[in-house]
């Protein structure tokens, strides 16, 4: 089967690392050569490689966004009106238009050829825990 869904349990903002479930179903694949897309079927969280050595790293990152696009209480967002779902609705979903929502991430002897310190994550920008899917897709020989 090329496809999956994962579904990815969140307990708010913050970097949800999943590369051991995406390098466990590639493996399965017995593809030697090929490309695999994931895709996050969601409008207010993201899909990122990134170091996964330091977590200092994933806090920095989910610090600077959280300053870069505050929640709407912040005077600064003042300006935004879709605010139904709480102050950080619009702050997410500016944040997931920011960052990428697909990755393509190359496979090579059943493996995805990723560096030494990179790591697939999903990036919540909401504030509440959530369960999002991740579909993954792979092409290939």
């Amino acid at each position: 089967m090329p496809q999956t869904v994962f579904e990815i349990s969140t307990r708010g903002q913050g970097l949800y690392e999943f590369t051991g479930l995406v390098k466990e179903w590639v493996a399965e694949r017995q593809v030697d050569e090929g490309l695999l897309t994931l895709f996050i079927r969601h409008t207010s969280a993201s899909l990122l490689i990134q170091e996964n050595a330091d977590p200092e790293v994933q806090t920095d990152l989910r610090n600077y966004f959280h300053r870069l696009v505050p929640p709407t209480t912040d005077p600064s967002m003042s300006y935004l009106t879709h605010t139904y779902e709480g102050p950080d609705d619009m702050p997410a979903h500016i944040k997931a238009a920011m960052m990428p929502v697909s990755l393509q991430i190359p496979v090579s002897g059943r493996r995805m050829v990723l560096g030494t310190w990179q790591g697939v994550y999903v990036f919540e920008h909401r504030d509440a825990p959530h369960r999002r899917q991740v579909v993954a897709h792979m092409a290939g020989r």
